[in-house]
């Protein structure tokens, strides 16, 4: 265990977010924190992409944008994350 991961409640405490917000994100597969029994832990990756989430809602983008945002980080090579994230900005303007 390291002292990076949060658990479900400093998570929400940290994003100032409901438990029925994060729980929704989960639901919606944009967050999949370890789970270990009943207790959910969120790591630095989930913890990045939980900022990308809220700074996506920030500006207006749909949370399935944001879906798809979080999905080409997925792919290699930085060229294909900049062209998705350029359309969905042009699209949002």
């Amino acid at each position: 265990m390291t002292d990076t991961r949060l658990t479900f409640k400093e998570m929400c405490v940290r994003f100032d977010v409901t438990p029925r917000t994060l729980r929704y994100y989960e639901y919606i597969e944009l967050l999949a924190p370890e789970k270990e029994g009943r207790a959910r832990f969120y790591g630095a990756r989930e913890q990045a992409r939980m900022k990308l989430i809220l700074r996506g809602r920030r500006f207006g983008f749909s949370l399935e944008e944001i879906r798809q945002w979080l999905l080409i980080y997925g792919k290699k090579g930085e060229r294909p994350q900049l062209e998705t994230w350029l359309a969905l900005a042009d699209r949002q303007l």
